[in-house]
Formats: structure tokens, C-alpha cells, sequence
């Protein structure tokens, strides 16, 4: 896939996926994931923040995550991440939970409050199974019971994929492989296992070939790579160094340069050893 751009890449993931052009591309992929959790198939899909030319990659405002509402108002939020930002299962019970609350507006009973399901595409393995795709709810230790259905966390970690199997049937092992990068000679079964592919293939082969989206999927990719080296280096050094060479003002130094790349506040405090009220004051 030397000459097309990687679709791991949350810009050019969001060109395919989250494009109103491209709703029935998701549609079927969120079927296909669906289909492994027992769910009944959507039959349409709305898409809330759906891929504009006004997404900068360098943006820090702009969000390349999709997030999409079923026609029984259930909501759906999607992330690609190609580099490891630590913490993914709080991040993700974080930004579920606000989804889920903001739901209701004033004088709205409790009742009101639909389905949220967040979808994780990991490039990298993150739960301790051999399960490429995993689905937690919220069900009791024992016996399995479920006390509500409204909480959905599926994760997918292409990192889990093996590459030179390539499947004899549908299913969402076909989209995940395409994801991963898989080589073009294996382009044709995985568009004959799943024929909504070849319309994912022929946005990414459009997209590989146009020369606006190749500069600014660079910009992404030269960004995400920034962030990720930030905190890969602040991990691996911790602070104790930072502490021991000038303490407080080397922590500040380092939470700077990680607000500057984006970077979530609870993870430069982890990082820093900051309080998050510290690195919050450091935006201003």
C-alpha cells in the first residue's frame, strides 16, 4: 500500500467513513459490527458531525471522530487512533459519559436517555485476549445479568489481525484488514466477501491520488506523529529526571510543550505530575 494514503489515519478514515456520500459505507460496517454483538441491523443512518472542508488536520478543534444517531435515536461515536494515547478506557468512559448526559435538556425525565455505543479502532493491543474485537455492557459479576442496555464499548485492534489469513466469508474481519493496511492482491476477496468495500477502496485510491488530500493528510499524519513522540517521551522519562533536575519549572516546561500538541489534560498531569487544576491554569 506503498503509494495510497493509510486509512488508519483519522483524516482519511473520516473521508471514508463519516462523508454523507459515504453514509452507506458506514451503514454496512456498522452492521457488520453490530452482527458480532447480537444486534438487529440499522437500516439508516444519520451522520451529526459529518466531514467538511473546514476539518483541518492541524486544527486542534477540529475532530475527525464520527458520531452518528440511528433512526431510534440510539448514538453511535466512532475513533480511530493510530498511536497510543494511554488511558483509552477512561478517555472513553469519559467522553461516553458526556454523550450520555447531554442528551437531556431541562424538564426531560431520566427516561429519555437513548443508547450510547463508542466504537474504539485501535492500532494497537491494548485488552489482554486474542480477541481482535471485544463488546462490554454493563451486567452483573454473577449471572450475567444486564442492569441496562444503554452502555456499549465495542474495541477493534487491528494490531490482533494476522495479515496473511485472509477470510472466506463476509464480516467485519474483511472491513478491519482493509483497514490494516491489507495488500492489494487481497483487494478482490475481501470485495467479494463484503461488495461495500470496493466503494471504501475506490474513496481511498480517489483520495491517494489527489494531490489537496495528500498535503493534508501529511499534515495529519507529521501531527499525530508529534503528539504520539510527546507522549511516548514523557511516559518512558516520567518526571522523576525533570524533578530532580529543577522540579516544578521543568514539570511546567514539559506540560507547556504537551498543551501545545493537544494533548489531554489528565494524561500531561499522569505525565507531569501536575495536578490537572495546574495544567489547566498553564492554558492560560
Amino acid at each position: 500500500m506503498s503509494d495510497l494514503l493509510d486509512p488508519r489515519n483519522d483524516f482519511v478514515f473520516k473521508r471514508i467513513f463519516g462523508s454523507e456520500e459515504n453514509k452507506d459505507v458506514l451503514l454496512v460496517f456498522l452492521n457488520r459490527t453490530f452482527a458480532e454483538s447480537g444486534e438487529q441491523p440499522l437500516t439508516e443512518i444519520v451522520l451529526l458531525n459529518p466531514y467538511t472542508d473546514k476539518d483541518a488536520p492541524l486544527d486542534k478543534q477540529s475532530i475527525f471522530d464520527i458520531w452518528a444517531k440511528t433512526a431510534e435515536g440510539k448514538l453511535i461515536n466512532i475513533e480511530m487512533q493510530l498511536f497510543n494515547k494511554y488511558d483509552i478506557e477512561k478517555r472513553t468512559l469519559y467522553y461516553w459519559s458526556k454523550r450520555y448526559s447531554s442528551q437531556l435538556q431541562e424538564g426531560q425525565t431520566y427516561k429519555e436517555l437513548k443508547k450510547c455505543v463508542t466504537i474504539n479502532i485501535l492500532n494497537y493491543s491494548f485488552i489482554v485476549n486474542e480477541r481482535y474485537h471485544n463488546v462490554f455492557h454493563l451486567r452483573e459479576d454473577h449471572t450475567g445479568l444486564e442492569l441496562s442496555d444503554d452502555l456499549e464499548v465495542h474495541f477493534m485492534e487491528l494490531s490482533k489481525l494476522d495479515d496473511q489469513s485472509v477470510p472466506m466469508e463476509g464480516g467485519l474481519i474483511n472491513w478491519l484488514l482493509f483497514l490494516k493496511g491489507a495488500d492489494k492482491s487481497n483487494w478482490e476477496v475481501l470485495q467479494m466477501n463484503e461488495p461495500t468495500l470496493k466503494k471504501a477502496m475506490d474513496t481511498l485510491e480517489f483520495l491517494s491520488q489527489d494531490r489537496e488530500a495528500r498535503r493534508l493528510y501529511e499534515e495529519r499524519q507529521k501531527y499525530l506523529h508529534d503528539e504520539a513522540s510527546m507522549i511516548e517521551w514523557a511516559t518512558e522519562k516520567g518526571i522523576e529526571k525533570g524533578l530532580a533536575e529543577g522540579g516544578k519549572r521543568k514539570a511546567i516546561e514539559i506540560a507547556k510543550n504537551m498543551l501545545s500538541f493537544g494533548i489531554e489534560v489528565s494524561v500531561i498531569a499522569k505525565t507531569s505530575g501536575l495536578s490537572e487544576s495546574e495544567v489547566e491554569a498553564l492554558k492560560d
